[in-house]
């Protein structure tokens, strides 16, 4: 029996019950896709649930604003996405006369769309025999090829997109794609792997040749970057100042005031930048957090402090507020909000 035969038999047996599963609506298919990228499948539901429910279709987020569509993502991070999904569904309401592209030639055209979501959504939606490489499939052929070829090359792409290819089904095209991301996720996993119970075993090299753990190959990883982070809490008549960030991975997020360095500063350097900032002769500040809340990205480490502060002039720059429901944050501000809301009256 053909790999991928045996593949779609496993599917259709153990395939997992999720929301975008019930429909072929190459919306929706994005929707999940797009969210998918960065989040895991446990907290990617509850969010793509909810931004359903808030967007049901395209034209309605085609016609909704940038705000709306970042408090709905408020949480999953790498905001650029959200940013990307509003902007193509303009595009395609606007442009293309609400009408999904149908290829992977077309799909791939799309802001914030790269070679795995067009796979997808062209083999989900549309049947097109376009293979998806993501962690799980990439761990799969390099397990039954025995593919020393480092999965976190770009080099390397092509190679597995061609592997993938020559295995996959001219039926059920999409079906195969979910079954393989499925298989490699439940039972080809990174550690403790069932092999014993594997359905493909007999065919996987690395499993015949007891060589399992050794794939996939990747190259030592780049050295993750460190930034710090000092946040300053300036309260007037019982409100917070929040300011909208302009650029960077939060861009057009709501945060409080920051001092962003390479290196720890001190409490007098940071009195000096703020005195700076707001042209103020006198600004005191002190430490609410005793200990860095360390954030963490795929290529990036943020370590954070928040202060409050005393500015002798009034700040003009930025807003006043009271409630936050209506402002998108990132993570790590709800964070900090969340553990020092009691001691902060203000929250």
């Amino acid at each position: 029996m053909k790999f991928s035969e045996l593949i779609l038999n496993w599917y259709d047996e153990n395939k997992r019950n999720l929301p975008w599963r019930l429909t072929k609506d190459p919306y929706k298919i994005w929707i999940s896709e797009i969210i998918l990228q960065q989040t895991r499948i446990a907290q990617g539901t509850s969010y793509y649930n909810r931004f359903i429910s808030r967007f049901p279709t395209l034209e309605s987020l085609a016609n909704s604003d940038e705000n709306d569509v970042l408090l709905m993502w408020q949480g999953l991070g790498y905001y650029s996405r959200a940013r990307n999904l509003l902007f193509s569904a303009k595009h395609i309401y606007n442009d293309l006369g609400s009408k999904f592209p149908v290829t992977y030639n077309e799909i791939i055209k799309l802001k914030g769309v790269g070679d795995y979501t067009a796979s997808a959504i062209a083999s989900i939606c549309f049947e097109e025999q376009t293979p998806v490489l993501d962690g799980n499939v990439y761990r799969v052929l390099s397990r039954i090829f025995e593919l020393e070829n480092p999965i976190n090359l770009s080099s390397s792409r092509k190679i597995f997109k061609e592997k993938a290819k020559s295995l996959m089904s001219t039926k059920r095209c999409g079906d195969y794609n979910q079954a393989l991301m499925d298989f490699g996720s439940l039972v080809c996993k990174p550690q403790k792997p069932l092999c014993g119970s594997c359905n493909v075993s007999k065919l996987c090299k690395s499993f015949i040749n007891n060589s399992v753990l050794k794939y996939p190959v990747k190259t030592s990883k780049n050295k993750i970057k460190t930034l710090y982070h000092d946040y300053i809490i300036l309260t007037k008549d019982r409100k917070t100042l929040i300011v909208k960030t302009e650029d960077g991975i939060w861009k057009n997020l709501y945060q409080f005031p920051v001092c962003i360095s390479e290196k720890k500063q001190s409490k007098l350097y940071l009195q000096e930048y703020f005195k700076k900032k707001y042209n103020s002769s006198r600004v005191k500040i002190s430490l609410i957090n005793q200990k860095f809340i360390n954030h963490k990205l795929s290529h990036l480490t943020l370590k954070s402090r928040f202060w409050n502060i005393n500015i002798e002039n009034n700040v003009a720059k930025g807003l006043f507020v009271s409630d936050f429901t209506d402002f998108p944050m990132p993570q790590l501000m709800r964070n900090f909000r969340e553990k020092y809301k009691t001691k902060l009256s203000i929250f």
